[in-house]
């Protein structure tokens, strides 16, 4: 097969193991950097072009978009759906999974276990909003943010209301969870791959930081996970309408909670903690499932 991976960098972990995935099974993969694809929208013959040439048609398509580019690579995505080539991850399911609060009211809705989150406006409500989460501590996060950037952990209710203002003063968009201390400032990584979780890793964050991302210097270990915190792991991705995800779960005392559903988790951690060959399992899945037009979400936007 030939396989597109979207990636603006060639070099780094996650794309390096998928190429070699690919080559390793006998497909023909090519890395375009979504930001030099650019297509021609028509109703006959829908074209992508990288660096000034058109592109034959890739069988399937493997999107690694980051966050900041997510409006234009989920638009590259949806040509390459409207050309017939199969995305690992569909391009409404990537929209959905990258608004945080979106992606909680749906998981929300299926009955998934969260930590209690708010949302406001308006200052007036944040008295409100802080005894609706239960009080402090809390965890204030951006919408916006990513890998831990743009998360603050404030102790009382004063640092709550103080820091709360003032992203408000900024035009900030801004959610307030609950801070699950029995958790120790730890974080389970489910990566789930189909309906499977393939590969789980316990991300603990340094001594004095809550952020468990390993971007902030936490550490990765293999972790065994209950037959719970496996299913709701699967469903998470399921509700998500993601075929590859990355599930953050915390362990609480009422069971696990997801804090986020990763719709391009990188390799190299879970891979380095685990020893599993996880970008082979992902190229197993494209092998078994890759269909021309096969989209779940065609016509829903």
């Amino acid at each position: 097969m030939r396989i597109a991976i979207l990636s603006r960098n060639k070099n780094l972990y996650s794309t390096r193991r998928l190429v070699e995935a690919c080559s390793e099974r006998g497909h023909e993969p090519m890395v375009l950097d979504v930001l030099r694809s650019y297509m021609e929208v028509v109703p006959s013959k829908p074209e992508i072009h990288f660096k000034g040439k058109c592109l034959d048609h890739f069988d399937a398509v493997i999107p690694r978009i980051g966050a900041s580019v997510t409006f234009y690579g989920t638009a590259v995505l949806r040509q390459f759906e409207m050309m017939g080539s199969f995305p690992l991850n569909e391009s409404v399911a990537i929209s959905r999974s990258r608004d945080k609060l979106r992606s909680l009211q749906l998981l929300a809705r299926k009955g998934i276990g969260l930590p209690n989150t708010g949302y406001a406006h308006h200052p007036d409500d944040i008295q409100d909003l802080i005894t609706m989460v239960g009080g402090a501590p809390l965890v204030i996060k951006l919408l916006e943010g990513t890998q831990g950037i743009g998360v603050v952990l404030a102790e009382t209710k004063k640092a709550a209301e103080s820091v709360i203002e003032a992203f408000m003063g900024l035009k900030a968009h801004i959610m307030v969870q609950e801070y699950i201390k029995e958790a120790g400032g730890a974080d389970i990584r489910c990566l789930v791959v189909g309906e499977k979780v393939v590969a789980a890793m316990k991300r603990q964050a340094l001594a004095g930081e809550f952020r468990s991302n390993l971007h902030r210097g936490g550490s990765a270990s293999i972790i065994k996970i209950s037959p719970t915190e496996r299913a709701t792991a699967v469903k998470a991705a399921k509700v998500m309408g993601l075929n590859v995800a990355g599930v953050d779960i915390l362990r609480s005392e009422r069971g696990p909670l997801v804090m986020e559903v990763n719709s391009s988790p990188g390799l190299e951690g879970i891979e380095t903690a685990t020893g599993k060959n996880v970008a082979e399992m992902i190229i197993e899945f494209i092998e078994k499932n890759a269909k021309p037009n096969k989209t779940n979400t065609r016509g829903k936007g």
